[in-house]
């Protein structure tokens, strides 16, 4: 991730969340590209699965909004969940640039949103595709002045015309992550 942040698995999350809840955020700025998931009931099987689970990763844009759609064995049950990408939400200074841009590493947070501590995290390799989607939309919005009522405006819109499964169908990247528990170790 940056070179400042220290993300140490059971100690405080060391990002500021503005929006405490379940569910996904999605964010790329100038430290690179990462999801955070929040949970208010995470426990250990949840963190194992988060960590070294099977997970499906995908990017859909729809009315000018980027969303991350996932999935993660052994934490839903019920399929796809998703998170837009809020460029005008970061701030100037932590904007994305042509480095973080290039980084090829998607950083994948579980934090507890009771206590705001880290339970797992995980690094994904974008493939070539998932990072020209990405980096496509980045660059095409990054600096954008953005109304929050409009942006709201057309987020709902997409949720009430698409639940998550059906923007998985229509995504333009995909990113497979592997069962890995074990795949280190040699017998």
């Amino acid at each position: 991730m940056s070179n400042y942040q220290s993300f140490t698995v059971g100690e405080p999350f060391p990002l500021p969340i503005v929006h405490q809840a379940d569910g996904g955020m999605f964010q790329v700025d100038g430290s690179g590209a990462m999801f955070i998931l929040q949970l208010s009931r995470a426990d250990v099987i949840a963190a194992e699965a988060f960590r070294t689970g099977a997970m499906e990763l995908a990017l859909y844009e729809e009315a000018g909004i980027l969303f991350l759609l996932y999935r993660i064995d052994g934490i839903f049950k019920e399929g796809w969940g998703d998170c837009p990408l809020a460029l005008h939400l970061v701030k100037r200074e932590h904007q994305p640039t042509a480095a973080s841009l290039r980084d090829h590493t998607l950083h994948l947070y579980l934090v507890d949103t009771r206590l705001q501590l880290l339970l797992a995290l995980r690094d994904a390799a974008m493939t070539p595709a998932f990072q020209h989607v990405l980096t496509d939309y980045v660059t095409a919005h990054a600096g954008e002045t953005v109304d929050a009522a409009d942006f709201s405006r057309r987020l709902q819109s997409v949720w009430a015309a698409r639940t998550s499964a059906a923007m998985r169908e229509r995504a333009a990247a995909v990113l497979s992550l592997p069962f890995t528990l074990g795949a280190s170790q040699k017998k």
